[in-house]
């Protein structure tokens, strides 16, 4: 049988590496440790704190460990018992009162983020209100203040609170962007929470479901995209603009007939699934196909057309459990109509 320190002395490297290589892994934009916004930025500062008082603790307590163990082990040829001694009353007292001290610190800290950062701007006229509203498998945010509605892509302006009013359409969600804020669920009880976050800094943040909410939860992501406030008032006038039909007449009536029912384009269509506007200038296709027109490029990401025809081909496979219709079966559209809808959908882009 292998000796415990020989076993240590093989697997420690072993698991030294792993540690390394799986440190490297995950997505920069899915991150508590990069914060880019105030929020973040203050949970980050919350986390060190805590880590730093436990790491602190952790030495001491290991330090104290070593010291008895080194000065009090028993001596070669030492065969008598120690002299037993109890109790130390200022001991006492001294290790009681520093645990007392450091989960004070940290609770202080604490109430004091919970707090700033549960504010409720709401009614903060200098902030951004959206109300956000999760579906299976897909988020909606509308903005009360500029009768606009869009998805999957929540377009903000640099430097402002965004003042979020949150609600679900369905089951229990939970909204997340980790590079922003924190968790804030959607209750399934109609109760409707408010959160807020900013970026200083304009970029595409990612955003997902935190909440096990059904086959797809793993696939109910969604993009924070911070924009100059020019940028920001150009697109809510671009998304406020008349819709642009299919220039075909046939394709035209096909997508009034089988899309418009459900979706919107600008001023046309219904409020039941995603707004379409300006879908093929956005940063993916049903929030998990990446569009390689993107910011940054993706890895992984295929031209929007390329991913609005595998979407409409066949939704469920691309997203189980979704609520959209299948478009050939339910639908009884065919290969053609859905390369000219999804033709007329990639080029359907906002200037911003």
């Amino acid at each position: 049988m292998m000796k415990p320190w020989k076993a240590v002395k093989r697997l420690g490297p072993l698991f030294v590496g792993l540690a390394l290589l799986l440190s490297a892994c995950g997505r920069e934009d899915l991150s508590v440790l990069r914060p880019q916004g105030t929020v973040a930025e203050g949970q980050l500062g919350l986390i060190k704190l805590s880590i730093t008082i436990m790491v602190a603790v952790m030495i001491i307590v290991f330090g104290i460990a070593a010291y008895v163990w080194i000065k009090f082990r028993r001596k070669p040829g030492q065969t008598d018992v120690p002299k037993q001694v109890e109790g130390n009353f200022k001991l006492e007292i001294i290790w009681t009162a520093i645990p007392l001290v450091l989960v004070l610190i940290l609770a202080v800290a604490t109430v004091q983020k919970v707090f700033a950062y549960g504010e409720n701007y709401s009614n903060d006229k200098n902030a951004v209100k959206v109300k956000v509203t999760s579906h299976l498998f897909w988020w909606e945010f509308s903005y009360p203040e500029y009768g606009v509605t869009t998805a999957q892509d929540l377009i903000i302006p640099t430097g402002k609170k965004i003042a979020l009013e949150l609600k679900t359409a369905d089951v229990l969600h939970s909204f997340w962007v980790p590079s922003l804020a924190g968790k804030t669920d959607t209750n399934t009880d109609g109760t409707i929470n408010n959160a807020w976050f900013e970026a200083k800094n304009e970029g595409v943040y990612l955003g997902k479901c935190a909440e096990l909410c059904g086959p797809s939860h793993a696939f109910m992501e969604f993009k924070v995209k911070a924009v100059s406030e020019d940028s920001f008032k150009a697109w809510v006038e671009s998304m406020k603009a008349p819709a642009v039909l299919p220039e075909d007449p046939a394709v035209a009536e096909v997508f009034k007939n089988q899309c418009l029912t459900c979706h919107a384009v600008g001023d046309q269509g219904g409020p039941v699934g995603p707004n379409l506007t300006g879908i093929g200038g956005r940063e993916s296709v049903a929030s998990i196909l990446l569009n390689e027109e993107g910011s940054g490029k993706p890895v992984g990401g295929k031209p929007v057309k390329d991913n609005m025809v595998e979407w409409l081909t066949d939704p469920q496979k691309v997203k189980p459990g979704n609520k959209m219709p299948q478009p050939k079966e339910d639908l009884g559209l065919t290969d053609e109509e859905i390369d000219a809808i999804a033709q007329y959908l990639a080029d359907y882009k906002l200037s911003y």
